[in-house]
């Protein structure tokens, strides 16, 4: 089962909850929602890969350095992500493969302006049927 996302309204923030099989996929739609508040996800093609690497302390802080990265790729390097394939997810260590391309105004036409991923109302959860995730993001 693919993850599933949902946006959520707070005020001066948006929030994402996703729920997937694993956290592998929650991850994953966390990261899929994030793309689709910046832009059009259907827009943005997969023509180039980049591999992500992320350490963290515990589960919640990995989680918020992954949508941090996805947001950097965009913001730093100009490159939007459509697919996200989570090769190996530990409490602290994040392995993953994102595909997109280079980001065109014309083509990917920008939603909104997302400053930051807070760790406000953060939830990352993982019981026997399902993985919930939550996170707000500045805009």
């Amino acid at each position: 089962m693919k993850a599933e996302f949902q946006i959520l309204e707070h005020p001066s923030d948006l929030g994402i909850e996703v729920r997937g099989s694993t956290l592998e996929d929650a991850f994953s739609g966390a990261a899929a929602g994030l793309m689709s508040i910046i832009l059009d996800l259907g827009s943005v093609g997969s023509k180039m890969e980049k591999e992500v690497n992320i350490n963290a302390e515990d589960i919640e802080q990995l989680l918020v350095k992954w949508l941090s990265e996805i947001l950097y790729l965009y913001d730093g390097q100009h490159f939007v992500c459509s697919e996200f394939d989570i090769r190996q997810l530990k409490n602290d260590y994040l392995n993953a493969i994102v595909r997109g391309e280079e980001f065109c105004e014309k083509k990917h036409h920008p939603r909104l302006d997302v400053k930051a991923i807070t760790y406000h109302q953060l939830l990352v959860k993982k019981d026997d049927k399902n993985a919930i995730i939550r996170v707000f993001v500045d805009i």
